[in-house]
């Protein structure tokens, strides 16, 4: 667990005195969700953690996840803080992005393909994508144009899978779409499946010497 003294702001981790994990999955809820990882969230990162049988610690992307939808890019900038964050005090640990729902527009953004020309928040700095191992939404917005992570995202999309309940209608354009498709239809069988992803990547990352960025302290 990255741990913060009382020196530093909660949720900044020290590089001096710190435990650190094997993978840490930075993830961001969904509407209206309690602050945290959310349900889906959660569920991805216990089936990571059968999976892999790593270390592994879950961040709940700080943003305000209100019904007008407007906190998109407070979660991006919150999230690429958070992997700037674990870069620094852990560069061993394998770093995980995920998001549902309204949090899957937040990696939308952090992934530079953000939906609709949407211009507020910022991208993942080119020289942290490395540092990045897997991604992964759920219910995304962008699925309905075609426009996912996976197939739009030069910075992250090799490393991407979107996955969509063919009922949802946030995710699905067409008839037959069900609003619980949406909110019930990911756990378990999506985020098993995101996690089997995930897992192929973790243990294809596991020869590869960890990405040091360019990062000047001034």
């Amino acid at each position: 667990m990255l741990v913060a003294p009382s020196a530093l702001p909660v949720g900044v981790p020290s590089a001096s005195a710190v435990d650190c994990p094997d993978v840490e999955v930075i993830f961001a809820r969904g509407t209206s969700e309690k602050p945290g990882v959310g349900r889906v969230g959660q569920a991805l990162v216990d089936s990571l953690r059968q999976q892999t049988g790593l270390n592994i610690d879950a961040y709940g992307v700080n943003y305000p996840a209100g019904k007008l939808q407007l906190g998109g890019g407070d979660g991006a900038n919150d999230t690429i803080k958070r992997v700037k964050d674990v870069v620094q005090a852990c560069p061993n640990t394998k770093i995980v992005l995920g998001g549902y729902s309204q949090g899957a527009s937040v990696m939308d953004i952090v992934a530079g393909v953000p939906v609709g020309g949407v211009t507020f928040g910022s991208p993942l700095p080119a020289e942290y994508a490395d540092n990045i191992t897997a991604l992964a939404t759920f219910g995304n917005i962008a699925d309905r144009s075609g426009s996912p992570i996976s197939a739009q995202s030069a910075l992250l999309g090799s490393k991407a899978i979107d996955l969509c309940n063919p009922g949802d209608p946030i995710c699905h354009a067409g008839p037959g779409n069900e609003w619980s498709d949406h909110t019930d239809g990911y756990v378990p069988t999506y985020t098993t499946q995101a996690a089997t992803f995930i897992a192929a990547k973790l243990l294809a990352a596991q020869t590869q010497a960890p990405p040091q960025p360019d990062v000047h302290i001034n």
